[in-house]
Order: structure tokens, then C-alpha cells, then sequence
């Protein structure tokens, strides 16, 4: 079978659907051929995302609430009667120094980054069957420490983490998990943490600088591997973190 057709018929839930890397990514199975959920915060955005894409369904939620887990896996099984595939890339960054770190921030960070993505793999677990996956978008490594993002960054350490413990839980079960590590790409987090363009702009410059590719990396070039690795081709892949940074953790 061609690889281009393993994903039809194949049901996947995508977190943080509306905008950057879970657009491109929502679009890329959906030309797979596979069925897909884009979740996220705003209406608009979603519907950005499914347009002109008829394979893929949206569903507002708000990862963070303690409801939001059931609804979305309710709203899956509603309009598809399965789940194959659970990409956790939804993620939010709030850039501070230790000193400046609010409570409030804090809270909001590790709730969408990893409490979140947590409940909601807990309650799709049932409905996953031998020959799921389930795939974490992560970001940094654990060795380099990052002014600024010792949240963000602690709360992707965390889900590498699981990625690795999960693993081993559910092999049993036929079910895989993986980590995507995307290195610096084009998203509107920085935006969204509320940075101005100017900002925006100086940072890209320096991280350009220290990317031993020399640039930054486009959504659907992260979106690829994600894809990718939930295969049924990649069914020996499972525990592993997949740096996808132009060499960024190499370089140091």
C-alpha cells in the first residue's frame, strides 16, 4: 500500500488546530486521507483551518477547563465513532525571568501545556486501539537552559517525560507514543504572549543566528513529521523524542 493511503479512514484529534503548527499539521492528514478534529480556543481561527478542507471537523474548547477532556472526546466519537490518532500541540508561552514570574502566568502555562494534554490522553485512552498513537508536540531539551521560558520549558521537559513513561505503559497495549520537538518556527505564540512585531522580529534574528540551518523553520515542515511518525509505517517508533530544530540542540 502506497504511504500516501495508510491514514484513510484514520480519525485524528488535534489540539491547538486553529493557528501555526496544528493548522498545517490538521491540513497534511487530511490530504493523507484521514478524518480530523481541529481543537482550539476560537471559532474563527478553527474555521480558518477546515476551509476549503472537507475531511476536517472543528470543536471550540478551552483544553484548560476540567470538563473540556469529555467534551472533546464526546464531540470526536459523535461525529466519527473513533479515535486513532491524539496530537497534543496545544500550547501557550508567557516569556519571563524568574523574578517576574506571576503566579497567574505560571498557572495558565502549565495548564494548557501539560495538565491539560494529560486529562484529555487520560480520557481518550479507552477508545484508542492497538495501533494508535499518540503524539506529543514538545520543544526543548532538558540540558540547555533557557532565560526567560523556565515554565514554557519546564512544562515540555515534563511532557518528553511522559512521552517516554507512557510508552512504556501502553505497549501492551499496541498503542505508540512520540515526541515531535519542533526547534524556532514560524508560529504566532510570541504574539499570542503578547510581544510586539519589533520584538517578534529581534528575537527571530538572534535564534537565526544560533540555528545552525541559519533560519526558522515553516509549520508544515514540523507538520510532516507529526504526520509522519503516526503512520502505521513508523509502528516500530514509540518513547522517542524527534528533534525537528535545524540542528539548534546540536549546536548547543
Amino acid at each position: 500500500m502506497e504511504a500516501t493511503s495508510t491514514l484513510r479512514g484514520r480519525v485524528v484529534l488535534i489540539t491547538g488546530g486553529g493557528t501555526g503548527i496544528g493548522r498545517s499539521t490538521a491540513r497534511q492528514f487530511a490530504a493523507a486521507g484521514a478524518d480530523v478534529l481541529a481543537v482550539g480556543r476560537t471559532v474563527e481561527r478553527l474555521e480558518e483551518t477546515a476551509d476549503g478542507h472537507p475531511r476536517i471537523r472543528t470543536f471550540a474548547a478551552d483544553l484548560t477547563s476540567p470538563d473540556a477532556p469529555d467534551a472533546i472526546v464526546t464531540a470526536a466519537l459523535d461525529m466519527f465513532g473513533r479515535v486513532d490518532v491524539l496530537v497534543n500541540n496545544a500550547a501557550i508561552i508567557r516569556p519571563a525571568l524568574l523574578a517576574a514570574i506571576d503566579r497567574k502566568s505560571a498557572d495558565e502555562q502549565l495548564a494548557t501545556n501539560l495538565v491539560g494534554p494529560i486529562f484529555l490522553t487520560q480520557r481518550i485512552l479507552p477508545h484508542l486501539k492497538e495501533g494508535g498513537a499518540i503524539v506529543n508536540v514538545t520543544s526543548n531539551p532538558p540540558y540547555i537552559g533557557w532565560p526567560n521560558n523556565s515554565i514554557y520549558g519546564a512544562t515540555k521537559v515534563a511532557l518528553d517525560f511522559l512521552t517516554h513513561t507512557w510508552a512504556v505503559e501502553l505497549a501492551p497495549q499496541g498503542i505508540r507514543v512520540v515526541s515531535v520537538a519542533p526547534g524556532v518556527t514560524e508560529t504566532p505564540v510570541l504574539a499570542h504572549a503578547g510581544m510586539s512585531e519589533e520584538q517578534i522580529e529581534v528575537l527571530a534574528a538572534e535564534l537565526r543566528e544560533r540555528v545552525p540551518l541559519k533560519r526558522i523553520a515553516r509549520p508544515e515542515e514540523i507538520a510532516w513529521w507529526i504526520v509522519n511518525v503516526a503512520r502505521p509505517e513508523a509502528g516500530y517508533l514509540t518513547g522517542s523524542v524527534v528533534r525537528v530544530d535545524g540542528g539548534l540542540a546540536a549546536g548547543g
